[in-house]
């Protein structure tokens, strides 16, 4: 293996539970991406989204270090502020 994306597919292909998991995080860290990338955009730190979430400092934290698996909910509450939204696309 070489590369990152050549250990992933070598991965997804050792049984369904790890392909479904190894998917379910790139997506996750391609939304929790998206918010970092927006908050510093905006000159927001983490304790002023919570702030402004109703949510405590330490929950966007692990968000953004991608150690928690947000609901929907939390993910809507955290993207509002900032502007952004989630849509569903076939891939």
């Amino acid at each position: 293996m070489r590369t990152w994306e050549d250990y992933k597919k070598y991965a997804k292909g050792l049984n369904p539970v790890v392909k479904k998991n190894i998917e379910e995080m790139e997506i996750l860290a391609e939304i929790v991406s998206k918010i970092i990338e927006r908050r510093q955009e905006i000159g927001m730190t983490q304790r002023e989204l919570a702030t402004v979430c109703g949510l405590p400092h330490s929950s966007v934290a692990r968000i953004e270090a991608c150690t928690v698996k947000p609901n929907v909910e939390t993910l809507i509450k955290i993207m509002i502020p900032l502007g952004l939204t989630l849509k569903v696309v076939i891939i």
